[in-house]
């Protein structure tokens, strides 16, 4: 079938928005589905920017929410007509990771993170040439075929121009603070960066019993909705932030700091560990450039005042747990999701989505397919 993408091609520094030849399923382990809605996160931005190495030509997205309109012979985990949001990181069930409860580090999703089918080959191809998906999935288009280990199966009144966030940003962001910092009833939480990811962080820290959250971003726009999503107090800067959140805190500082920042910086480390606590811990989620390989840290602070610095993907999160217990938090009114969506883009519009959230406009801009 033809359909439209948009696709990133060598040397080039924005999304071409064109027509696709897109292959039915081939495989058991297939679906075509429908796109309904794609959240435009930053990691596609590091793609395009080069600050995360991904092969092209590429269709970006991997913020998606559709519906199956075909299985490949013999799939039946998946039939057409079924809901799916797509879990960024695939997740097979039975490898050392996901048998351990660590699902986001799957072993056999991660060879499909490179864009190709299981088999090595391609479902999607433009000018005579195969596509590379965004983590198998290129949201950035109207249908896409996927793996099934990518696909979580959800209720069918969920609205899926909402439900596609939790397929990354949401996911990670309220993970982030629940699972990796695990914030804990009374703590104080600082949250670096405000877009998809921090407002979800700022979420995740609240549903967890903070007592104070600390939202740290440049943009007042960003600073104001930060307040939506319950954080307590305001910083422009990391800087600024640290007089207040000693003057807050009566000095103890914040028990938990998750990095949620649009890029992460290494010369920012010593800053951001300044206003974490003894025995406190930093939560790196954001994306630093491939080639930083420095950062400016006190080894002596963090080894007197037992702090730690973690890593953390998908918010340690599981794709097949999480996102629908977050869909139902949303259903209960316990997760602000629709708030979450700033714009709303066609497809031929995505070079404005994403120049709109280089300019802080967005907490998270949504393409819309039907």
């Amino acid at each position: 079938m033809q359909t439209e993408a948009a696709i990133l091609w060598e040397d080039e520094k924005e999304w071409s928005v064109e027509t696709i030849e897109l292959d039915s399923p081939k495989h058991p382990d297939e679906v075509l589905v429908r796109i309904a809605a794609s959240g435009m996160c930053h990691s596609d931005e590091h793609a395009l920017t080069g600050d995360l190495p991904v092969p092209r030509p590429l269709i970006g997205g991997h913020e998606g929410a559709g519906v199956v309109e075909e299985v490949g012979p013999g799939c039946t985990m998946l039939q057409p007509g079924d809901h799916v949001v797509f879990g960024f990181i695939p997740a097979c069930g039975v490898c050392p990771s996901c048998a351990t409860g660590h699902s986001n580090l799957c072993d056999n999703g991660a060879a499909l993170l490179g864009g190709l089918q299981a088999d090595g080959t391609s479902r999607h191809h433009a000018r005579g040439r195969d596509l590379h998906t965004m983590v198998l999935l290129g949201t950035f288009a109207r249908h896409t075929v996927v793996n099934v280990m990518s696909c979580v199966k959800i209720d069918k009144d969920i609205p899926l121009d909402k439900a596609c966030l939790v397929g990354c940003g949401v996911t990670t962001g309220w993970g982030s603070s629940v699972y990796a910092a695990d914030v804990h009833p009374g703590e104080n939480v600082a949250v670096i960066g405000v877009g998809g990811i921090g407002a979800s962080a700022i979420q995740g820290a609240r549903l967890a019993g903070a007592e104070r959250i600390f939202a740290i971003d440049p943009v007042e726009f960003k600073r104001e909705q930060a307040q939506k999503y319950g954080a307590t107090h305001t910083a422009s800067s990391v800087e600024e932030a640290l007089g207040l959140i000693q003057e807050v805190t009566w000095g103890r500082m914040c028990d938990k700091v998750i990095c949620a920042m649009g890029v992460g910086r290494g010369d920012l480390m010593a800053s951001i560990l300044a206003i974490t606590a003894k025995r406190g811990r930093v939560v790196v989620t954001n994306i630093h450039p491939m080639a930083e390989v420095q950062a400016n840290i006190s080894f002596l602070d963090m080894t007197l005042m037992e702090k730690q610095v973690v890593g953390s993907i998908f918010g340690s999160a599981n794709i097949r747990y999480d996102i629908p217990k977050l869909l139902e938090l949303y259903r209960q009114g316990q997760l602000d999701l629709d708030s979450m969506v700033t714009r709303t883009y066609e497809l031929a519009d995505i070079n404005q989505g994403y120049q709109d959230m280089r300019d802080g406009r967005n907490i998270r801009g949504v393409l819309l397919y039907e």
